[in-house]
């Protein structure tokens, strides 16, 4: 996109305007809240499945509790640890003894919710299909999923002539027999301890298409890169963007007269770069999660990073050197960034898109490289 596109998209012709629109834009990205509500009845899984969603171990910090029984007692939020504006809602599940279906229904604000999560880990039953069809009537968007499915299916191993294929065919055969009621609803058969397998990208997918564009953004921002295929599709979301922060970098953008040069902003960069940083999972915490669940030392996850981009953000946000920097010195964002030709001022404001834009695509493809490599020595590139 070049900056005549770039202001059409934002609707302004005069390019001071325009910065001041892109920058507003920016804003409301990181702004818009998307709530999740995660229901079914008890035990059905919905703990392990938000904390799994929001990148968490049951043991972190912040975790949603889980346990062989009910642990949910009344409605819950839980906020993503780096995107606080996705809230995912655990409420309790129906049937519990002390919370009934119709009680349920007084008590829950369905106005809150952009959608529903119906989870079960058998087959679902009779409040399940009584819930959907309340969410139905308040015109809300519901999801059926059937979680634990790496325990169904290690389970059906020891049996002779197993086939994989099949018992998840079997399983979506024996869930669509029980929502015939809701109109044959897909199920998405998930494991929250392996999200790389199974449906949780269709899932992904399924939800981003029913969702506003600033709230498939927030959604895509906050699920974890699990595979391969989650990582291209951020990299397609991050690219579609790059044009926002390219364009409200430019400050002084319409400049009148001649030899007065345009101005870019690195703060608004640095944020960009820093932002995808955090959505690839190329931070510290990210890698140790991602180190424990595939019981890989993260000092191996850490040496697939190579671009001087990623290592420059690492060194940026780190309170301490970095293991992998104390032989070769890294820049700082801030210097990378004046190594790629912004520090000089430009002569007009579509040179400044120009090169801003520039930067910014190789940076993110730089990182979107890293955590290619990352997954590979996860074993997660399959």
């Amino acid at each position: 996109m070049d900056l005549s596109g770039a202001l059409q998209r934002v609707g302004e012709d005069d390019p001071n305007a325009a910065v001041a629109k892109a920058k507003e834009q920016l804003d409301s990205l990181d702004s818009v809240t998307l709530n999740i509500a995660v229901t079914g009845e008890t035990g059905a899984g919905k703990s392990a499945f938000i904390n799994a969603f929001r990148g968490l171990g049951d043991d972190d910090d912040n975790s949603a509790p889980t346990g062989v029984t009910e642990t949910t007692t009344q409605i819950t939020m839980y906020t993503h640890p780096t995107k606080s504006n996705t809230r995912l809602w655990d409420l309790p599940g129906i049937g519990m003894p002390k919370f009934k279906a119709n009680e349920f229904l007084k008590d829950v604000k369905f106005e809150t919710y952009d959608l529903f999560i119906i989870i079960s880990s058998e087959r679902f039953k009779e409040n399940d299909v009584f819930l959907a069809k309340e969410i139905q009537k308040k015109k809300k968007n519901f999801y059926f999923v059937r979680t634990k499915i790496d325990n169904d299916i290690r389970s059906a191993a020891q049996k002779r002539n197993f086939n994989e294929q099949q018992v998840l065919c079997t399983i979506r055969e024996d869930c669509n027999r029980n929502l015939k009621e809701v109109g044959n609803p897909k199920v998405f058969l998930i494991s929250s301890y392996d999200l790389g397998k199974y449906d949780f990208q269709d899932l992904v997918d399924t939800l981003e298409s029913d969702l506003s564009e600033h709230k498939s953004f927030a959604l895509v921002q906050s699920v974890p890169v699990c595979s391969l295929a989650m990582l291209e599709k951020k990299k397609e979301l991050m690219e579609k963007l790059i044009w926002l922060p390219a364009l409200a970098s430019c400050l002084g953008a319409f400049v009148p007269f001649p030899g007065l040069s345009v101005v870019i902003d690195k703060t608004v960069l640095t944020a960009y770069l820093l932002g995808c940083h955090y959505n690839l999972g190329l931070n510290e915490k990210s890698l140790t999660k991602l180190s424990e669940r595939m019981d890989k030392p993260v000092s191996q996850l850490q040496s697939a990073i190579k671009s001087p981009v990623t290592s420059a953000v690492v060194n940026t946000l780190a309170t301490r050197p970095h293991a992998s920097m104390k032989t070769k010195p890294v820049k700082s964002l801030d210097d990378l960034l004046d190594s790629k030709f912004l520090v000089a001022s430009v002569l007009n404001a579509t040179e400044a898109f120009k090169a801003t834009h520039a930067v910014l695509s190789e940076a993110l493809n730089d990182m979107i490289n890293d955590m290619r490599r990352v997954l590979q020595v996860a074993g997660l590139d399959g």
